[in-house]
């Protein structure tokens, strides 16, 4: 008895496409065909497809079935190897849920990690979220929690929508007024939050590949008034910090 590529392929529970698709990546040979064209399916073949349905249906990708469809023992090595992906990709789905039920309940952005999702009193603005999304790479560890910690306990001031909304050619002083209000606010957030200045140390890709990241990243998510803004601070707060300046 023989079957068509449609008979064989509802015996084997399979598409005809997933029929023809191992047939072109060399996992099913080509059977005879009837004088009439029509291709003719033996036991073998059957056999062969529910061994294979079987692999794809454990989890094996098509090139590994390749490799294993053939033994007559049972593929140890590949099916250790397959468990302990099995075991890695249920161990990241779970923690996926796990992120997922506190972006539900928090109605946090999803390009942020949940550690870095700032707390429900604070919103960032597109350019906040997206500069943020960028350290998160720039970042080892434990550097990245104190971040976490920094953003989620961040309580809103009013410079920050001052900041956010502030056009690029806003007058000289309006950005002097603006960064002198913002200096205590950001000395607080410092003393607050101590290992903010060592962010960057031990940084994956070195201090230097930071540098130049930020500074790219900055011109091209704020403008040039924001940016002189932040220019301005830095500078007021360098003076504050030398020794004989007032400490708050």
């Amino acid at each position: 008895m023989s079957w068509s590529t449609r008979e064989i392929a509802e015996l084997a529970g399979l598409s005809l496409r997933a029929v023809r698709h191992y047939h072109e990546v060399g996992l099913l040979a080509e059977p005879d065909r009837q004088a009439n064209g029509y291709k003719q399916y033996g036991v073998s073949h059957l056999v062969r497809l529910l061994r294979i349905k079987r692999l794809v249906d454990l989890g094996f990708s098509l090139n590994r079935i390749a490799e294993t469809v053939d033994e007559e023992q049972h593929p140890g090595l590949a099916l250790r190897t397959l468990d302990a992906e099995l075991a890695a990709t249920i161990e990241r789905l779970q923690r996926a849920r796990l992120e997922l039920a506190a972006l539900i309940d928090q109605g946090a952005p999803t390009d942020l990690p949940v550690e870095l999702t700032p707390g429900a009193q604070t919103s960032l603005s597109e350019a906040d979220r997206s500069f943020v999304l960028v350290m998160t790479r720039l970042m080892d560890g434990e550097r990245l929690q104190a971040y976490g910690e920094l953003l989620r306990n961040l309580s809103p001031h009013p410079t920050n929508r001052e900041f956010e909304k502030l056009p690029a050619d806003a007058d000289v002083d309006v950005r002097q007024d603006l960064a002198e209000r913002m200096v205590p606010y950001l000395r607080q957030l410092r003393r607050d939050h101590p290992a903010l200045p060592d962010l960057f140390v031990n940084a994956p890709k070195g201090e230097k590949f930071v540098r130049e990241t930020v500074e790219t990243v900055l011109l091209e998510l704020y403008n040039p008034a924001q940016l002189d803004v932040l220019h301005r601070t830095q500078t007021i707060m360098s003076v504050l910090d030398q020794p004989g300046q007032d400490a708050h």
